[in-house]
């Protein structure tokens, strides 16, 4: 990837502009690949198809009609390696300006790129801060609450020769229809259904509800706006013929239940196993809390300026990593907007609160970077690189080679070093009881008059205290 010139301009408002150019040889390199791709779709006599050469292609389509193809396959690169050679953290979409002449031949290329930038942080308080934390916990309930989900996997199911009720399953055959058609996929033999499970469309499983072996129900329902569109918010008609009837039965809650479903002989061992692991789990909340409540206080302490619109941007880029998240596991961006019944602008002016505390917190640990000069060796990149190498069966200093050639390692680097600044915050920070920060916090609390207090460090003034959420 070629090395662009860049120089940057800091613009109000956390945004900059970012004057970059592409220098000539690389652009008669793009141009040149993008003459033969446009050379394999034409057919010009004396050459065979595929084979035009680009100064005949050049010649053929005009030097602008190729550029413009140069830059339609070439500007994502460009952009990206602008954005990284002048050192920016990018927020929210780009305005990106060329000039309207197309470089001649042994001329470089001049573009801008105007777009929000991560906001810069002044540093309060950042070390020492007493944050309350809480010991993990673990309540009886929560171990019934396992014991009960262990002896559900572990239930058998006893038919009954009584009407079917909630919790029941039924064993049933359907045929469903629309407007007295049966419909692709609307059919079903011998389906185990459980009743109260709401797996089924909305309405089904309270209309078998009562039925017993041997009947036959008509169920009526109407399909939701987000289903296949073939079958989208239409009323059906589903004719159900009861063949069982089962019961669930829960095995007792003794010694032969531990000795069949764990590896222990006695309840009381199951339950001390259960409860050591949902400790353990508890710890681990408590790490992350803890760690959340620490970053808090940091950014807190600080200040930050945050534009409306950079807020916003960040909360639209938020959005599409749910919708993201989301195509991966197979629900669409149409589908989730219909669910939630909002269209993208609202749903992102509803997470400006949460765009707002990530900004807030990306620029203190940046700024703590930067005062604490942060600058993670090769050796604690090949550290962080471990588990992501062996969960791909790979060699941690081939893959940050690949990251090296590719002109990614810096970035790997600035992820480590956000992370070394995080760490340094919660091993610097004090902390105190949950009951003893609830009852400081009722001398000061955030947003106070700052007036009023004395300053940082001096005389008789007084800690500033967090708990986990506050």
């Amino acid at each position: 990837m070629p090395t662009l010139k860049t120089s940057v301009t800091e613009l109000p408002e956390s945004r900059v502009r970012v004057d970059a150019e592409v220098p000539a040889e690389e652009v008669e390199r793009r141009l040149q690949q993008a003459a033969r791709k446009l050379g394999g779709q034409l057919r010009i006599p004396g050459f065979r198809k595929g084979k035009v050469p680009p100064p005949v292609v050049m010649r053929r389509l005009g030097r602008e009609a190729v550029f413009d193809e140069a830059l339609r396959s070439s500007l994502s690169e460009w952009y990206i390696d602008a954005i990284d050679t002048a050192g920016i953290a990018p927020i929210g979409e780009p305005d990106i300006n060329f000039s309207e002449d197309v470089p001649g031949q042994g001329e470089p290329l001049a573009f801008s790129i105007e777009i929000g930038v991560r906001p810069t942080a002044k540093l309060g308080e950042y070390k020492g801060l007493e944050v309350g934390r809480r010991e993990p916990t673990v309540a009886d309930a929560d171990v019934d609450a396992e014991l009960d989900r262990l002896r559900d996997r572990v239930a058998t199911l006893d038919t009954v020769e009584r009407p079917a009720q909630k919790g029941d399953f039924v064993v049933l055959d359907y045929l469903g229809k629309v407007d007295g058609e049966p419909f692709p996929g609307g059919e079903g033999r011998d389906q185990l259904i459980e009743l109260g499970s709401g797996r089924l469309i909305e309405g089904f499983e309270d209309q078998v509800a009562g039925a017993s072996a041997g009947d036959a129900v008509t169920v009526n329902v109407t399909f939701p706006q987000d289903y296949v569109p073939e079958l989208s918010g239409k009323d059906a008609t589903f004719d159900v013929t009861v063949s069982e009837v089962k019961s669930k039965r829960l095995p007792e809650l003794d010694d032969d239940f531990a000795a069949e479903a764990s590896e222990f002989d006695t309840v009381d061992e199951l339950r001390e196993d259960i409860a050591s692991r949902l400790r353990h789990q508890d710890e681990h909340a408590v790490e992350r809390e803890f760690e959340q409540a620490v970053l808090e206080a940091a950014a807190n302490e600080a200040v930050v300026e945050l534009p409306d619109k950079l807020v916003h941007a960040r909360a639209h880029e938020m959005l599409e990593q749910t919708f993201s998240a989301l195509a991966r596991q197979g629900i669409g961006k149409d589908t989730y907007l219909k669910i939630a019944g909002k269209d993208e602008e609202e749903l992102a002016h509803e997470a400006e609160p949460e765009a707002a505390a990530a900004l807030r917190r990306e620029a203190v640990l940046a700024a703590v970077v930067e005062a604490e000069h942060i600058a993670p060796s090769d050796e604690e990149l090949l550290e962080a690189l471990t588990p992501a190498a062996e969960r791909d069966g790979a060699d941690p200093a081939e893959l940050m080679e690949r990251l090296r050639k590719g002109g990614r390692l810096e970035e790997l680097r600035q992820d480590v070093a956000t992370t070394q600044a995080a760490e340094l915050l919660v091993r610097e920070a004090s902390p105190i009881s949950v009951e003893q920060a609830k009852a400081r916090q009722k001398l000061w609390t955030p947003g106070k008059d700052e007036a009023e207090a004395a300053p940082a460090g001096s005389p008789g003034s007084s800690s500033k205290l967090w708990t986990p959420g506050s």
